[in-house]
């Protein structure tokens, strides 16, 4: 068989599992790859655990978590102090994810995968966090630790020993993140062209509650800003927490008016779920999506901007 020949069957197998599965099948890791997809599925991970250009970083959201077993080979980021800067209520520092990437092992041409628990709610955010900063191929572990644990594939509590990276950050891509005046003028109806997604769930969206049970931040306020659809970011998994194929997300945002035609920003309460589906939207589908990682926390308490409150739900009133 010649090489020619050998290409064309590679070529047509793929296209048959894309065909099935509607997920592009993630190939060898190298610093050749132009362009990957961005899931990975745990067998295809379990198989690359060993090649040097694949890094992969478990961020959970229980704490704890990645002490008791983790991916071998998996570094630990924690998401409340290694992804954001916590006294400034902004994304973490340039310098410093700079640092901490390189100190996880990761180079330039480093095929980075994260997984995490809750769904990957947190690796979604990681996977941002790395776009924002300019990172090229950076992917997320289908179903996350939950599915990996499931399947029973191989956990270690023991920390990696890894040789520093030279991954460089680049300035923060400001097209991949909204602020407060953007969402704003979205409220007012000034801007009519972009589309916001509120993907809490739909008693949080109505202004029944504040916050989901047992969450410290809060607003003062309840409710959603104007104009926004509500698609609770749950509605884009499966069961066992991997990601529903392509056309069924289509649909999934197409019938609540998401079709990619328009530029969208996405918000939940802090952020973590909205990257999530800013992953599903920008990610897998393709689309134009900014992330309003201000959320309902910062919308909710300032002053002066519009709300709606269907539940009529007040703050203060017993």
């Amino acid at each position: 068989m010649t090489t020619s020949t050998k290409n064309r069957v590679v070529r047509s197998v793929a296209a048959a599992i894309v065909g099935l599965t509607g997920f592009v099948v993630a190939g060898p890791a190298s610093a050749s790859t132009a362009t990957t997809p961005n899931i990975v599925e745990t067998s295809w991970l379990e198989s690359n655990l060993n090649n040097p250009k694949v890094r992969v970083i478990e961020v959970s959201t229980d704490p704890g978590v990645y002490e008791k077993g983790h991916i071998p080979g998996a570094v630990n980021f924690r998401w409340h102090t290694d992804f954001v800067d916590a006294v400034n209520r902004d994304i973490v520092q340039r310098k410093r994810f700079q640092d901490l990437v390189q100190a996880a092992g990761i180079s330039t041409d480093s095929t980075v995968v994260l997984y995490g628990d809750k769904n990957n709610w947190f690796a979604a955010w990681g996977v941002w966090i790395f776009k924002t900063y300019g990172a090229k191929d950076v992917r997320i572990l289908n179903g996350g630790r939950d599915k990996w644990v499931k399947e029973g594939r191989a956990l270690t509590p023991a920390v990696p020993a890894v040789a520093k990276g030279n991954f460089t950050a680049t300035t923060a891509d400001r097209k991949l993140r909204a602020f407060l005046p953007d969402v704003v003028r979205i409220g007012r109806k000034i801007d009519r062209k972009t589309k916001l997604v509120d993907i809490r769930s739909a008693d949080e969206f109505s202004g029944k509650i504040f916050a989901p049970a047992g969450f410290q931040e809060l607003a003062i306020r309840a409710g959603h800003i104007p104009t926004a659809k509500n698609v609770p970011w749950s509605t884009a998994v499966n069961s066992d927490g991997s990601f529903k194929s392509p056309a069924e997300l289509k649909k999934i945002y197409a019938d609540a008016g998401i079709t990619g035609k328009e530029p969208v920003i996405v918000y939940c309460r802090i952020g973590e779920r909205a990257a999530h589906t800013w992953f599903v939207l920008s990610q897998i589908l393709g689309y134009e999506v900014r992330l309003y990682d201000g959320s309902w926390t910062e919308y909710g308490n300032s002053v002066g901007v519009p709300i709606a409150n269907p539940a009529g739900t007040v703050w203060g009133r017993g």
